[in-house]
């Protein structure tokens, strides 16, 4: 028992690194930025995890690399952490093996960006994800642990509406559904989803018709995602795998890589004011497996 518990002692000392006053500075300069408060203990474990993800972001940084990492809000956090809080956690069941998009025929424009098309990108949600949270379970929609976009623009056509945020407030916990069809302020007439890996039919939608919904696999890198082209060689690319859902508001291209523009849901300050390029043409992470829009 006594050589167990000097062995883990061990083990633990060695997951540990030596911290500097340098490392400490930093870490109170990211916590003021934040408005992070820790007790104690607290702080002194979030100070060793903060310090790990900094020489790893640094160490990204330092290479060759399309995209860079930088010090965001999840910094003071391990991935397992950031995966359970901000990650689909069931194994997600893509339908659209045979999509019912069909492409046009025409050229499409090099780029586009529907951001400065008109009124057609909010700068934050307005409508309430814990309608699906409580409402939707019967289209596959797993509460707290999440549902693809296909999925939740199913329910709401169905449903024949999603109420506001304003009236239907996100409490981050699966409650009783309390949908109000009168209160209805969003609706859905259709749902198309496009060929799974067919992501040309997604260039094609986005280039002619509207942003288009996917999902993809975030993997620990990403969490810390700060500018340029997003590429990973860790991540898979079948739609059993994905964990994260987007939207695809454009796309372009950067020194030669085609990318798409992409909004994300973790707030204006992570990323690129709250949006990411990812690498477009390689089904990056998935990105093609399972995307969508809905008719309006």
């Amino acid at each position: 028992m006594m050589i167990s518990l000097v062995l883990l002692a061990l083990l633990s000392a060695a997951s540990a690194f030596p911290l500097s006053e340098q490392d400490e500075f930093h870490f109170k300069s990211w916590m003021a930025q934040y408005n992070k408060v820790y007790s104690m203990q607290e702080y002194h474990e979030r100070l060793q995890i903060f310090t790990e993800n900094k020489r790893r972001i640094d160490k990204h940084n330092e290479g060759n690399q399309t995209f860079t990492m930088g010090l965001n809000q999840f910094a003071d956090m391990t991935f397992g952490e950031f995966r359970k809080y901000f990650l689909l956690s069931e194994p997600q069941n893509c339908s659209a093996t045979k999509g019912n998009h069909f492409s046009s025929k025409g050229p499409l424009p090099d780029s586009i960006d529907w951001r400065k098309k008109g009124n057609y990108v909010t700068d934050v949600k307005n409508q309430s994800e814990q309608q699906l949270i409580d409402c939707a379970q019967d289209f596959n929609n797993h509460g707290c642990d999440g549902g693809l976009p296909s999925q939740a623009f199913e329910y709401i056509m169905y449903n024949k509406g999603l109420m506001t945020e304003e009236d239907y407030p996100y409490k981050a916990i699966e409650l009783t559904c309390v949908y109000k069809p009168e209160l209805a302020a969003a609706f859905v007439k259709d749902v198309v989803n496009i060929t799974q890996y067919d992501e040309k039919g997604m260039v094609d939608a986005v280039a002619t018709l509207n942003p288009v919904s996917f999902a993809f696999e975030v993997t620990s890198d990403f969490m810390h995602y700060s500018g340029g082209v997003y590429t990973s060689t860790e991540c898979h690319q079948t739609p059993d795998m994905v964990n994260h859902a987007v939207l695809a508001v454009g796309y372009g291209q950067q020194d030669g890589t085609p990318y798409w523009i992409v909004k994300n849901s973790w707030g204006s300050r992570w990323g690129i004011d709250g949006y990411f390029l990812i690498e477009r043409e390689k089904n990056m992470c998935g990105l093609a497996a399972c995307s969508s829009f809905p008719v309006v």
